[in-house]
């Protein structure tokens, strides 16, 4: 594609980068078809007046990135034409089983974040010992995310305590408040990491009914009744794996049980901060304050590479509980990965980086609904990093099963089920493939072992 000239931004990035910036564009938006040659190295130099060195390092970051891929004596390709790529495994299955937000926005912003560190007056703190709640400046920051991100008006930065992503705030949480054989409540399908942390600690998960609105109040209340449970834990935005976010109305009510039958309330939104408006009813920390544990996490509104998350306590008993569990597993939450966060809200490229994740999870929605169809789950969001199809276990086993063999991974059917008698389906991450078309090309193998799934049906039944 000898005539492909790329419009390069103007920034303080290095000029590699900002090419490979260029490059992403214009696949976006057509311009760089999948499977297309891009000019050699020294043909692109020369018409953009740069060292060959710079095209090649900016062909490099865009096959780190997973837009472009590299075939030995032919050039630079664009990916998506069913070629192997950086974001499939060594065999070249395409990764439809981790739910991490796509293409790593937040990558590439990482050198020039750790540049501009250099110079903030702060920098040294990242070599001391922090507080067990984390630097303040970084709590001042996260609150400040939080009332943006979150809506969390009241939030302030005495309220919260800096952790090591979400799933160390969840083993903060669970430890300070539960003891072995405790039960803790959670939906019926929730996080594989509560499950594993439950395994880990010797608690015990319960699984209540949900529907289109949530957690169903009467099955809530009747196994609070039934189990003696003193702490539940939720996800109720964008809800993993079910894509369910918890009505206003039904969030309410669930903190009206919760208040009648003296329960903890543990809500995990790791998914708030890319959620659209109509997905961020008021959180429990908002309707119960009293009795609500509020964690969030920022790997998925930037990258999953960047372990920081925020906890709120509901009281000073409770926040003390979770402090001496932070001494005690790690003395203090890393504060250089921290700054760069920092850096990045106070700059604006924390929202810039959370805004193109929210872009690209429309567009591979988009792409999924169009292929799957109504196997979809109707509670499904545009802005979901994943999709849920409902199904029986075995119908479940035998579609991950085919996709599999056809070079397609998706999450094992019975990693988030906490009760198959009452919910049962397959999870599909959206964000492991390197471009839109790669993922059309893995959905695609999604509809075709659903169909063989339901062919085989029919021949049994005939």
């Amino acid at each position: 594609m000898t005539a492909w000239k790329p419009d390069v931004p103007a920034g303080d990035a290095p000029l590699y980068e900002r090419i490979a910036d260029a490059i992403e564009c214009d696949i976006r938006d057509g311009t760089l078809p999948p499977g297309v040659r891009l000019p050699p190295h020294r043909d692109l130099a020369h018409v953009l007046s740069v060292s060959i060195g710079t095209i090649t390092k900016a062909y490099g970051e865009a096959e780190r990135r997973g837009l472009l891929f590299g075939h030995v004596g032919r050039g630079s390709f664009v990916a998506g034409d069913g070629r192997p790529h950086p974001s499939s495994a060594p065999d070249g299955t395409v990764d439809l089983a981790r739910n991490l937000p796509a293409g790593g926005p937040g990558a590439k912003h990482f050198a020039e974040a750790l540049a501009r560190l250099r110079r903030r007056p702060d920098l040294a703190l990242a070599a001391e010992y922090a507080p067990p709640e984390g630097l303040e400046v970084v709590r001042r920051i996260g609150a400040e995310w939080l009332r943006r991100r979150h809506g969390m008006e009241d939030v302030s930065v005495n309220d919260i305590i800096q952790t090591n992503g979400g799933q160390h705030a969840l083993a903060l949480v669970f430890g300070a408040l539960c003891r072995p054989g405790d039960m803790i409540l959670c939906e019926a399908a929730t996080f594989h990491g509560a499950k594993t942390l439950a395994e880990v600690g010797s608690y015990r998960l319960h699984g209540v009914e949900l529907d289109a609105g949530g957690l169903k109040p009467a099955s809530l209340e009747k196994a609070i009744v039934e189990t003696e449970a003193r702490i539940l834990y939720t996800i109720p935005t964008l809800q993993n794996p079910t894509t369910i976010t918890m009505s206003a109305s039904r969030r309410k009510q669930v903190a009206t049980i919760a208040r009648k039958h003296n329960v903890l309330i543990v809500e995990d939104e790791a998914y708030r901060a890319i959620a659209s408006l109509e997905d961020r009813p008021p959180t429990f920390a908002e309707l119960a304050p009293e009795r609500t544990i509020h964690v969030a996490t920022v790997s998925k509104a930037f990258s999953p590479g960047l372990r920081l998350g925020f906890l709120r306590a509901p009281n000073a008993v409770v926040r003390d509980q979770i402090l001496r569990h932070v001494r005690a597993t790690g003395y203090a939450p890393p504060a250089l990965g921290a700054l760069v966060f920092s850096q990045w809200v106070e700059d604006g490229t924390a929202d810039l980086i959370a805004d193109q994740i929210v872009e690209d999870a429309r567009n591979r929605f988009d792409v999924a609904k169009r292929i799957l169809g109504s196997a979809i789950a109707t509670a499904g969001s545009r802005q979901s990093l994943h999709v849920w199809l409902p199904m029986s276990p075995l119908e479940a086993e035998r579609t991950a099963g085919r996709a599999l063999r056809a070079g397609v991974e998706v999450t094992p059917p019975d990693a988030p089920i906490v009760a198959a008698d009452k919910i049962s389906g397959l999870r599909i991450c959206l964000g492991g493939a390197a471009s839109l078309a790669v993922l059309e090309s893995a959905l695609t193998v999604i509809a075709q072992s659903l169909q063989a799934e339901v062919s085989r049906q029919g021949r049994a039944v005939v």
